[in-house]
């Protein structure tokens, strides 16, 4: 067998020799991997601190279950046209399973079966002051 050659179970070529980029072997990706990465994804996207996402990821068939817990922030009370302004909490806890959907089964490479989203309850997003 030549150098650019790899062997596969029955003795025939793989590899380069076939025209294939894949190396032989396998990559496995550990649960706490998986789980820091959504969390900090989930975070990023929902616009909380990565410490007030809890996230539990589980495999299932060829997919990962996303399990979320998190606060949602919501407009400043007081702020009369940035709370009528803001679509209804349902409606942006929808939009938010398939963003984060899209978003995670694309950072992670693997199929999101399920995103089940838990509302812990809602913050109110600092103003930044410009200086």
């Amino acid at each position: 067998m030549r150098a650019d050659e790899y062997g596969i179970a029955g003795g025939g070529p793989a590899g380069v020799a076939t025209g294939e980029q894949e190396a032989p072997g396998r990559i496995d990706v550990k649960d706490r991997v998986l789980v820091k990465v959504t969390q900090e994804a989930s975070a990023s996207m929902i616009g909380v601190s990565r410490g007030d996402v809890s996230v539990d990821v589980s495999s299932y068939r060829d997919g990962l279950i996303v399990r979320l817990a998190t606060p949602l922030p919501v407009p400043d009370l007081e702020d009369l046209d940035a709370v009528r302004a803001s679509p209804p909490i349902l409606e942006r806890a929808a939009r938010l399973q398939e963003d984060l959907r899209d978003r995670l089964s694309q950072l992670l490479g693997r199929e999101i079966v399920k995103i089940n989203l838990t509302i812990t309850g809602a913050t109110i997003p600092e103003r930044k002051r410009v200086r």
